[in-house]
């Protein structure tokens, strides 16, 4: 598994973004699995995907204020650091992947970033960026996403949509944020209040259309984030609903080297957040077996 947790970024008191959730995650799963520090992808990785100027705002600290509301998190060189080893770590994961069939990376799935926009906490695209790579060093080129976050892929969709080698799903809250949606290969607008059941049965479903292709790679979103009590969800899932998804995906995913990383999650107590991420670790482990 790999972790950038060291790399805690500076905040305001109260802020919604839950930092202290990707230690506390580490310190859980740690004595299980070696947990190994990602390492900062280069730049010029970055910008086979991401837009040169935007780029260079971020590198030099010249985003300007709209770009940080709309990212959600100030600007810090912390905050960019971290950002390219949350990329690093995906990389990782996903060579793993590839040489044992599946890899973790315990962070990820910054899906609202896209190639000329950082927004909704995600600074850099990192399953983009790790599919261009593999793609560079002719490891993978056909690549399905599986984006179980509560929250529209937003990011993902727009670098990928055009892409004829990638097909983008995405499950989430209808009346959620992202409010203008960049629409993926597949978008599944689930309702508030979607439970368990239902949420499974749609997920099924849109497994069949997403898997009807071949492909080299695929990754998995895990969100936390459509958990009933978390703050920013507002579907209904319990946590072991979130676990039978993931034992869904993984199941329906097997046969196909699998990148699972972890995405939203903004429980009021880190600790249920880091629950619903251990089961989706044990879940990755069963399907190892």
């Amino acid at each position: 598994m790999w972790s950038h947790d060291r790399f805690r970024i500076p905040l305001p008191d109260g802020h919604k973004f839950p930092i202290s959730k990707y230690q506390l995650l580490r310190e859980r799963v740690e004595g299980r699995v070696i947990v190994r520090e990602s390492d900062a992808v280069p730049w010029e990785w970055l910008a086979a995907v991401h837009d040169a100027d935007l780029l260079d705002r971020i590198r030099t600290g010249q985003m300007s204020i709209r770009e940080q509301r709309g990212l959600g998190l100030p600007w810090s060189d912390v905050l960019v650091e971290r950002g390219r080893r949350s990329v690093g770590g995906t990389l990782a994961a996903a060579r793993r992947a590839l040489d044992r069939g599946v890899g973790m990376n315990l962070g990820g799935g910054t899906h609202h970033a896209g190639h000329d926009f950082a927004r909704g906490y995600c600074l850099f695209n990192d399953v983009a960026v790790t599919l261009a790579r593999l793609r560079l060093e002719g490891l993978a080129q056909r690549a399905v996403v599986v984006d179980c976050d509560v929250h529209q892929g937003d990011g993902t969709a727009q670098i990928l949509g055009p892409d004829p080698d990638a097909f983008t799903l995405s499950l989430h809250g209808a009346r959620n944020y992202p409010f203008q949606k960049i629409p993926s290969d597949l978008d599944v607008d689930l309702a508030s209040g979607t439970g368990d059941d239902d949420y499974l049965f749609e997920l099924d479903r849109a497994l069949d259309v997403a898997l009807a292709g071949d492909y080299d790679v695929a990754f998995y979103l895990a969100g936390a984030d459509p958990w009933e009590g978390d703050r920013l969800g507002r579907l209904s899932l319990t946590k072991p609903g979130l676990r039978a998804r993931d034992e869904l995906v993984l199941r329906r995913l097997r046969g196909i080297p699998t990148v699972v990383v972890l995405a939203g999650g903004y429980a009021p107590d880190p600790a249920d957040t880091v629950d619903i991420n251990a089961a989706t670790l044990d879940c990755v482990l069963a399907s190892t077996s």
